[in-house]
């Protein structure tokens, strides 16, 4: 009996050991990275040569990096040669993002709470870590496995950050961000982690992928998102559902999603998916529920993300997918034409230096040319000479050998109309004689 007592009051001794233990073991937030990129940072000074300064930022922020940085590195091909060259293009930037960076220890607290909040709401919540790193100017956050992945120098800047070195779409980011968004960011990118992953085919399952993170984080802060895109989309809902309407169906996300370059209104699918789900949540009596389906939804699966939207109830009216996508096809531009007409023919002149696109309408910026089935050998291309002044050809440079076969493919992927319509894929194939 007594032995029996001994082990009780030992078990009862070691609990709080085990519970400080189980804590340590269940931290989410890691901000180390900020302090090692500082670090390395203030190292920079030290020496002049680039070559140095890329050794001294590998061994003192990536080589030291959390798990969560070396994620972020992979997945948006950041290394420190890149770093350096950003702090060289980009001085005041960085000095007038430190302070902000490093105020990110300040809002653990509450990005922790949050998450816990969240679990209320969702109790199928599946456990993530957050790692808060220093990125390379391409992504404020996104997330991997069971890791969310916040790009702090994006994250935290503010309409005091000066940005007067950075593209337009960074300075309209920035400018309508406060510290108040950093934890409803946070959520937006854990809400990805319980989502089901896998490829979307159609602009609506990818728009409301991204919109039930933003709806779902507005739920957990109690805050309304202030980002431009939400901004932008409030004052402009009536229009911009139409147009969302006539594209959603389509695989096409120029104009919707990830577009910030060069684009002062970008990533406004967000907004659309975000409407929608509020549609849906306001619908269902029960609301707990609906906030299991928004997460849970099967995001590649069309038929399921087609009856999400009609029980949202957002297009009041019948909402026919097939018409929808033979009135986007009208709108596509195609290639009318090559110059000289070589496709398919067996008796090209290897002389050939220049080939010119043909289009049914004026395109917009970019271009995308893919390897044909033959692959890198049989690919006839050496540079492009670009578009012409009424944006309605485009000229490529050849480089052809005899007795050869060629192909190529002139893709949807970066041309596209002026209005943004992406262009129906052409495959050119010839032989030379």
């Amino acid at each position: 009996m007594k032995k029996l007592n001994l082990l009780l009051f030992l078990f009862i001794l070691c609990m709080p050991l085990a519970m400080q233990a189980q804590q340590r073991n269940s931290k989410i937030v890691y901000t180390s990275d900020i302090d090692n990129f500082w670090q390395a940072y203030d190292s920079l000074a030290t020496v002049s040569d680039t070559a140095k300064q890329v050794d001294i930022l590998q061994k003192l922020y990536v080589d030291r990096g959390t798990p969560g940085l070396k994620a972020f590195m992979k997945a948006r091909d950041y290394d420190a040669r890149l770093w350096i060259k950003l702090i060289h293009q980009y001085p005041a930037f960085w000095k007038s993002i430190r302070k902000n960076t490093l105020s990110v220890k300040q809002q653990v607290v509450a990005i922790e709470r949050s998450v816990e909040k969240f679990r209320k709401l969702y109790p199928e919540l599946k456990p993530a870590k957050m790692y808060f790193t220093i990125g390379g100017l391409r992504s404020g956050g996104t997330t991997t496995d069971d890791m969310v992945l916040v790009g702090a120098e994006i994250a935290t800047a503010d309409g005091q950050t000066n940005a007067s070195e950075l593209s337009d779409w960074l300075k309209g980011v920035f400018k309508n961000q406060q510290n108040a968004n950093l934890v409803g960011l946070n959520v937006h990118e854990y809400v990805h982690t319980q989502q089901k992953s896998g490829d979307t085919h159609i602009l609506l399952s990818q728009a409301i992928m991204e919109g039930a993170a933003d709806f779902i984080a507005e739920l957990v802060t109690g805050r309304l998102n202030k980002n431009a895109y939400m901004i932008y989309g409030r004052e402009h809902e009536a229009e911009l559902k139409e147009k969302f309407k006539l594209e959603m169906f389509g695989s096409g996300t120029q104009n919707w999603l990830y577009n910030g370059s060069g684009n002062s209104h970008a990533d406004l699918g967000y907004f659309m998916g975000y409407a929608i789900c509020k549609a849906y949540y306001n619908s269902q009596p029960n609301k707990k529920r609906a906030i299991k389906n928004i997460i849970e939804l099967d995001y590649t699966n069309e038929d399921a993300v087609t009856a999400f939207l009609k029980q949202s109830g957002y297009y009041k009216e019948l909402v026919d997918k097939q018409q929808l996508l033979i009135e986007l096809d009208k709108l596509r531009p195609v290639v009318v034409s090559l110059y000289p007409d070589i496709n398919g023919q067996k008796d090209v002149s290897a002389d050939l230096k220049e080939l010119t696109i043909k289009f049914s309408q004026p395109m917009g910026e970019g271009y995308s040319i893919n390897l044909g089935e033959g692959g890198r050998e049989h690919f006839p291309l050496s540079g492009v000479n670009g578009f012409s002044d009424d944006r309605k050809a485009f000229k490529l440079k050849m480089d052809l050998k005899p007795g050869t076969t060629y192909d190529f493919i002139i893709t949807d992927r970066s041309f596209k109309s002026k209005d943004g319509y992406p262009l129906k894929p052409y495959t050119v194939h010839f032989e030379v004689k």
